[in-house]
């Protein structure tokens, strides 16, 4: 039994001249929006493979129902490590927001990707698309961008609260 190409959610075929066994690549980390997106088109292209696959089969040679069924564990399994990632990605983002939490009323140490640096005290935590961002004296500091972190005792050691030099 052979199938001809079939065109997947890229444009790219994912199938041509197969036999046997076929699979779905999973994509998406669970943090953006589109993991939904990408798995309804893995089931989507999952089933086109499927009806192809049972449309252009030879009637004097059927396909066996082992391999069916082999075929809809092993999607099966794709989905419930997609669904193992997708939760994954949450329980970090959690992480993220408790750690950043923790960092308020602490003295941190930053550079920011412009090259400038500073050291303050952090007086509060924005959460946003790409993660924690502290308020540092009114300087938006990335948590990637942090560099130590000191017990804050309401005054600054060395530079000033907040305060960027070049």
């Amino acid at each position: 039994m052979s199938i001809g190409a079939i065109e997947g959610p890229t444009g790219y075929p994912v199938a041509s001249g197969t036999t046997g066994t076929t699979g779905t690549t999973p994509t998406g980390n669970g943090l953006s929006g589109t993991a939904t997106t990408t798995k309804s088109k893995d089931k989507d292209v999952f089933l086109q493979l499927l009806v192809a696959q049972m449309k252009y089969q030879d009637p004097t040679n059927p396909t066996d129902s082992g391999e069916f069924l082999a075929q809809s564990a092993q999607f099966t399994a794709l989905e419930k490590m997609q669904s193992v990632a997708d939760q994954t990605g949450l329980l970090l983002g959690a992480q993220l927001a408790f750690g950043a939490s923790g960092l308020v009323g602490k003295s941190v140490q930053y550079k920011l990707d412009d090259g400038r640096s500073g050291t303050g005290l952090v007086s509060g935590v924005q959460f946003g698309q790409t993660g924690p961002v502290l308020d540092i004296g009114g300087v938006e500091v990335p948590i990637s961008n942090v560099q130590s972190v000191t017990t804050g005792t309401g005054t600054s050691t060395g530079t000033s609260t907040g305060t960027t030099t070049p």
